[in-house]
């Protein structure tokens, strides 16, 4: 019961998560909000973070019984794709996305700036962008595939 509990609220999460930074969503929000429109990502990274900081702690509590675990050679192939994502995420971080930007803190730097209202931009497509769409994405995914794990990990990645 409690996979079936833990799975459904990761669902909902991601569910939420998508919906809350969707096209349709932001410009609706966009429309509603006016110049305030320029508070939106600092308050969708906010829900995000405070949202998923008791879901992992939840999904932590549940099982800690490990049922995969690496050995050598596996464990040094495993280390090699855990550092090499991490790398991956923060040169995505710091290099192929504006962090300001990301945080939402220029979008409240310019407010009221600009009469201009802009909710697409233009996709980069040098460096990590260049390679893979959403880099950062990537870099989690591969470093959560390479965990010791429990089976609510698998779960938890599979969804």
């Amino acid at each position: 019961m409690d996979y079936l509990i833990v799975s459904m609220l990761w669902i909902s999460y991601c569910v939420l998560h998508s919906f809350l930074i969707s096209v349709s969503f932001t410009k609706y929000v966009s429309n509603l909000l006016k110049d305030y429109y320029s508070f939106y990502r600092l308050f969708y990274v906010l829900v995000s973070v405070v949202l998923l900081i008791p879901l992992i702690n939840y999904t932590a509590d549940i099982d800690r019984t490990i049922i995969i675990s690496y050995e050598i050679p596996w464990s040094i192939i495993r280390n090699i794709c855990m550092y090499g994502s991490l790398l991956m995420f923060f040169w995505a971080f710091f290099f192929s996305y504006d962090p300001l930007s990301f945080f939402g803190i220029r979008q409240i730097r310019n407010f009221r700036r600009s009469n201009e209202k802009s909710l697409a931009i233009d996709i980069r497509q040098k460096g990590l962008l260049g390679v893979v769409r959403h880099p950062m994405y990537s870099a989690l995914i591969i470093y959560l595939w390479m965990q010791t794990f429990r089976l609510v990990d698998i779960i938890v990645n599979i969804i």
